[in-house]
């Protein structure tokens, strides 16, 4: 690909650079330290569920290089490092016993971000639910919400003031669907009714969390969630197509921005799944707790979608945009969408198959800021897979993922001009890691990791990505094979 958007804008003093990952794709260390086994360790073991039979055993092994990895960050002038936390690290039975080692080891990690001039984003849940909690029905059992809320105020009472913003969940969409629905994720289960059933209680233990945090640590607290919220277009402007994308938006962003951010769930949502449930799992009070204040809405973003009203049969692993599997699904994720069509976007795509539109993530974020006026929002993760190569002169020379990250910051400036309140962009991710259901083939990071050595090379997008962290000002792709 080559740049499509204008080299030179300056962002803002107070504009907040990060990067961001996940625990279970870096840490490594799954049966050390006191760790118990959580859903991606069982669904890693069974065969054909991940790509080549890989898992996050080893991952990056940043469990056992947190300084090295530190000091990395400070390197290319972080300013923020948005981390999860491995429940099953610091609760191997996601209740009961609470386990010191764990705990220790995420709170010198956020003792040296601190150290190193490096804000602390944590997010709570990024997908590594533990084992015990899963064998008791996992997300479709509502005491798992409650779980969660006993987790939260533990590490708000460890970690304390030392957080700079708390995130509770990461993608729920993703857990519900990918997880319960079409089961390309864990804990791989293809039950329709269980995805809504977890939708609901990813919700609840959001708003339980975030009243646990701020109990501990008062209204000063900063809470957040991170969705990925999808940008689906219509095929034509028919009435049926138009409808078709509403179907999309329903059950892929309507169901987390409208209980969360409105108290109800859309009105057409139990319509449009009562083939599969009567959401009988929604209680007396539930969406009051569901709707605590946030004081930021994380947004993540890589790609657009194109749907219409559906001529024909079914589609079998439809390809919609952000459906991370590498195999075709028996049972669509988009639960209450069988008459939907996903049509193929034209290119340039990443190595995920994924379109490149970065005008997508600017339309997204001004429609954040029409729709919820006040409410700051950051990009928690956006960035690109592609087919990484060392060069004779030892460095990576990723140009694509340079002028991805130059197009797509570009576009968060523009939405900056057309009034959206965005505080930061974390670009996914710091280093390349366990790509979920890809294994190790997909490489997103700005680091690489050599995955015989675990050795950490800076690519040419991590030192351009530094130099426009330095200078706040978007630099010419072209440029970065030039910085050292």
């Amino acid at each position: 690909m080559t740049t499509s958007r204008p080299s030179g804008r300056q962002f803002p003093a107070d504009f907040l650079w990060g990067s961001a990952t996940a625990a279970y794709q870096i840490e490594g260390a799954a049966t050390e330290g006191g760790r118990g086994p959580s859903i991606w360790d069982t669904f890693s073991a069974v065969p054909g569920a991940v790509l080549n039979g890989d898992s996050g055993a080893v991952a990056a092994d940043h469990y056992h290089r947190v300084p090295e990895d530190v000091a990395l960050m400070q390197a290319l002038g972080l300013q923020a490092y948005r981390l999860s936390v491995a429940w099953p690290r610091v609760q191997p039975d996601g209740q009961g016993e609470w386990n010191a080692e764990g705990l220790a080891f995420y709170t010198d990690l956020v003792d040296r971000l601190i150290a190193a001039g490096i804000k602390p984003v944590v997010t709570l849940y990024h997908w590594d639910l533990p084992q015990p909690l899963e064998d008791q029905g996992g997300w479709a059992n509502r005491e798992t919400a409650y779980r969660f809320a006993d987790y939260a105020r533990k590490l708000a009472e460890v970690l304390g003031d030392k957080v700079t913003v708390w995130t509770t969940l990461n993608e729920p969409w993703c857990s519900a669907y990918l997880g319960y629905a079409s089961g390309v994720h864990a804990p791989g289960r293809t039950e329709p009714a269980a995805s809504l059933a977890a939708v609901h209680h990813l919700n609840l233990a959001h708003g339980l969390a975030a009243r646990a945090i701020r109990e501990v640590l008062g209204d000063a607290a900063q809470i957040s969630i991170t969705l990925n919220l999808h940008v689906t277009r219509a095929a034509s402007d028919a009435p049926e197509d138009v409808a078709a994308k509403r179907q999309i938006d329903v059950v892929a962003n309507e169901v987390f921005l409208q209980p969360l951010l409105e108290g109800h769930y859309p009105a057409e949502v139990r319509a449009q799944t009562a083939a599969v449930s009567d959401w009988s799992f929604v209680q007396d009070g539930d969406l009051e707790i569901i709707r605590q204040p946030i004081d930021l809405l994380g947004v993540n973003y890589y790609s657009t979608g194109r749907v219409q009203r559906l001529h024909g049969e079914p589609v079998v692993g439809d390809g919609s945009p952000g459906v991370d599997g590498h195999k075709s699904s028996v049972v669509s994720p988009w639960v209450g969408c069988d008459d939907v069509e996903w049509l193929p976007q034209p290119g340039p795509h990443t190595a995920m198959g994924w379109n490149i539109e970065p005008q997508g993530l600017a339309d997204l974020l001004v429609e954040m800021h029409e729709r919820y006026p006040g409410l700051p929002l950051a990009v928690t993760e956006n960035g690109a897979a592609f087919a990484d190569e060392v060069s004779a002169d030892g460095r990576v020379h990723d140009l694509p993922r340079v002028e991805y990250l130059h197009d797509h910051i570009d576009a968060v400036g523009a939405a900056m001009d057309a009034g959206a309140d965005v505080r930061g962009y974390f670009v996914w991710s710091l280093m390349d890691n366990f790509e979920w259901a890809y294994g190790y083939d997909r490489r997103f990071g700005v680091v690489r990791v050599d995955y015989d050595t675990l050795e950490r090379t800076p690519k040419d997008s991590a030192l351009w990505y530094r130099d426009l962290v330095r200078t706040r000002t978007i630099a010419p792709a072209a440029t970065a094979a030039t910085l050292s």
